[in-house]
Formats: C-alpha cells, sequence, structure tokens
C-alpha cells in the first residue's frame, strides 16, 4: 500500500471556534487528523456546487453539516416529481418551486450557521471563469458532457481544484482534477476523456435511469474528497478514478496520468458543438424531416395511413407508448437488423423519448432509402404534454 499524499490544505484556518461550534462539531475535533484546524479550514472555505441533482443533493447536505462555512449553489430548474427518487434535498412540497431556494431551505434547516449563496443562472462562457474565481473548490454534479467540459476548463482557467462525479443506473465514477496541483499529479478531465463521447453513445441519466441510492455513495465520496482538500488530509483521487459498481459492490481505483499530446487550455470553446447532442447525419436527417406531435396528431385524425415506430428501450415502451406504435429499438436499426421489418409502402415517423435517438435513427433509414421517414420532435414527451396528457411522463 503506497503512504499517504496529503496536498497542502486549501483554505487557512481563522478565529477561534464558538462554543456552540465546539459542541456541534465535536465529532470531527476529536480525529486526530481534522481536530480544531481542520474545523476552521472548513468554517473558512467557499465551496461551489454546481447543480442541486442527484450529486448535488448529498454533497450539499453533507457539505453543509460538515461546517463549510460557505456553500455557492448554481442551479436554474424547477423541482419535479420525477427528481425526488434520488435528489433528497427536495421534498414533495418543493414541487414546482426553485431547485436553488429549495436547496438553501434544506441546508439551512442543516445548519443556520453558514452562508448560502445562490447562482440562478445556467453555467456558460460568458459567467463559468469568473464564478469559479470566488471560490476555493468547485464540486460538479453536471450530468452533460457540454457542462463537464465547460467546468473542466472553466476550473483551469481560474486556477482552481474540483472534485468530479458521475453516476449512471448501477455505476458511479469519482475523480479529482486540479491543473496546477503543487505535485506531478496536476491533470484535468481532458486527460481522462480527450474528446466527448459519439452523440447518443452514452444515454443520460433521464433516458438509461439511475438507481437513487447511488446518489448517496457517490455524492458522499464527492464531499469526503473535498474535505480532503480543504484541510489537507488523506490522499485524494488526484491523478485517480475510483470506480463503483453497485451491483458487485465493488470499488476498484485506476491511475491517470497527463496526456502527453494534450493541448493546453487557453479559452472557453462551443461546447454544444464540441460534444454534439446529436451527430452532424442525425442533424442533417432531421432536417425538413422533423414533424411536430400536433402534426402527426392531424395526420392520424385524418386517417392517413402511419407507421408510428418506437426507437426506446422495451423497459421505456413498458412505461408508456403511444397508441398504435411498434416497438423497434435504435441498436436494431443502427445494425441493419430491423430494416426489413420497416414498411416500404408508407410513411414512417420514428420517435424516442425526447426526439435525440430517433433523429439518430433517422439518419440511417435515409442512408438505407426510406425517404418518407420523418421523426417526431420532442418525443413521447412531447406527444403526452402537448396531445394526451393522460400519459405518465418519466
Amino acid at each position: 500500500m503506497s503512504s499517504p499524499k496529503p496536498l497542502p490544505p486549501l483554505v487557512e484556518p481563522t478565529g477561534e471556534l464558538s462554543r456552540e461550534e465546539v459542541a456541534r462539531y465535536s465529532r470531527h475535533l476529536i480525529i486526530p487528523d481534522l481536530g480544531v484546524d481542520g474545523q476552521k479550514r472548513l468554517r473558512n472555505a467557499k465551496v461551489l456546487v454546481i447543480g442541486a441533482g442527484g450529486l448535488g443533493s448529498p454533497a450539499l447536505l453533507y457539505l453543509a453539516a460538515a461546517g463549510v462555512g460557505t456553500l455557492g449553489i448554481v442551479e436554474f430548474d424547477e423541482v419535479d416529481s420525477s427528481n425526488l427518487q434520488r435528489q433528497i434535498i427536495h421534498g414533495e412540497s418543493d414541487i414546482g418551486r426553485s431547485k436553488a431556494d429549495s436547496a438553501r431551505d434544506s441546508i439551512l434547516e442543516i445548519n443556520s450557521g453558514i452562508d448560502v449563496v445562490l447562482h440562478k443562472f445556467r453555467l456558460d462562457n460568458d459567467n463559468a471563469v469568473e464564478l469559479f474565481s470566488g471560490y476555493d473548490l468547485i464540486v460538479d454534479g453536471t450530468d452533460n458532457f457540454a457542462t463537464r467540459y465547460l467546468v473542466n476548463d472553466a476550473a483551469v482557467l481560474a486556477h482552481k481544484p474540483y472534485v468530479w462525479g458521475s453516476i449512471y443506473r448501477f455505476e458511479g465514477q469519482v475523480s479529482v482534477f486540479w491543473e496546477d496541483a503543487p505535485d506531478d499529479r496536476g491533470i484535468n478531465y481532458r486527460d481522462l476523456y480527450p474528446e466527448a463521447p459519439p452523440p447518443g453513445m452514452v444515454p443520460s441519466c433521464a433516458e438509461g435511469g439511475v438507481l437513487g441510492v447511488l446518489c448517496a455513495s457517490i455524492g458522499s465520496i464527492m464531499v469526503t474528497e473535498a474535505i480532503k482538500l480543504i484541510t489537507g488530509i488523506g490522499d485524494p483521487l488526484l491523478g485517480r478514478l475510483m470506480v463503483y459498481d453497485a451491483l458487485d459492490m465493488s470499488y476498484r481505483t485506476i491511475k491517470l496520468r497527463r496526456d502527453p499530446e494534450r493541448q493546453p487550455i487557453t479559452e472557453l470553446i462551443d461546447y454544444d458543438a464540441f460534444c454534439g447532442v446529436v451527430s452532424e447525419e442525425g442533424q442533417a436527417a432531421a432536417a425538413g424531416s422533423t414533424i411536430t406531435a400536433r402534426e402527426l396528431k392531424d395526420m392520424l385524425d385524418a386517417g392517413k395511413d402511419v407507421a408510428i415506430v418506437d426507437v426506446r428501450e422495451p423497459v421505456e415502451w413498458d412505461i408508456v407508448r403511444i397508441e398504435g406504435a411498434k416497438l423497434i429499438p435504435k441498436d436494431r436499426i443502427l445494425s441493419g437488423e430491423a430494416l426489413s421489418e420497416l414498411p416500404q409502402n408508407r410513411p414512417i415517423v420514428l420517435h424516442c423519448k425526447t426526439g435525440v435517438r430517433s433523429a439518430e435513427a433517422l439518419a440511417a433509414l435515409k442512408q438505407a432509402g426510406f425517404a418518407d421517414a420523418t421523426h417526431l420532435q420532442g418525443g413521447i414527451i412531447a406527444w403526452a404534454k402537448q396531445i394526451d396528457p393522460s400519459l405518465p411522463v418519466y
């Protein structure tokens, strides 16, 4: 086993702990490696959490409980009922409220002695670097590649370390990235993932699902790393990737190293274009071959003979479906296996959950010669919201 490699503490200790603080944090104070000095560092720390969702929820609650003096929250979304399966910082009474407001109220209920700063806007190129510069540490719990690369590049330009976490179904990953680390482990997210995966290759949690309790497992590890960095104790996950498999109940750590061919980060870029939510082929296929939910409804009401093809997965089909649709998962279309099951003599309308996967499948059909194929803008979510509100939304 390698010896611990502590880094210098990120934050200086300040002031004396009050009688109330000694009582509250007594279980910290009696830990030799942490002690009074470490608790003072936590009180003086400013931590910015990106998102008050699945990973941000447990991270914010435990950072607050640990006594981190200033917590910033970047969040512009509202609480939805589908969030409650994993986003434990919110409750049923918060549905429809700002996630930032809901998170603040839960945090202050745990620890009214800390400062909660809300940033109710979408993180983008115009605000990220300046925002990061006002904090000691960034905790990134975002769930899309465009924002992850933005967080990484902005952290590099702001010279800030950050803790990164990711979850999907039953698996999670955690690492620490810090380009300017005061040792030879200075790496960033692009050393792990130089390029974003091809569009549609890695589904989001909204499309692929996530075991709710996985957020607690990964979120608590992220907070542990944050505390280690703030106080300068232990061996942080800098230069290492921790991978957790909940089904096997296994943890493994993979060593990371700087990519010798990686170019220095000198500016922020167009991250939507870099990550490409929909591939160029999908965008080209969808141009002029996209219909709205209302247009599809009008076609069906007029008695037009349309083949509606659902390209989602069977588990999604079990949740909700459009009456009369046929299930053919996207991968069977992309592989060519299902092309013989599609009609050549009538219009085809493809749909998925939101329109991303159906655009990819549409590109494959166009290439195979299905000229009279279109896809449904907004997918079955748009259909449920605009045409049939009785359908469940997931």
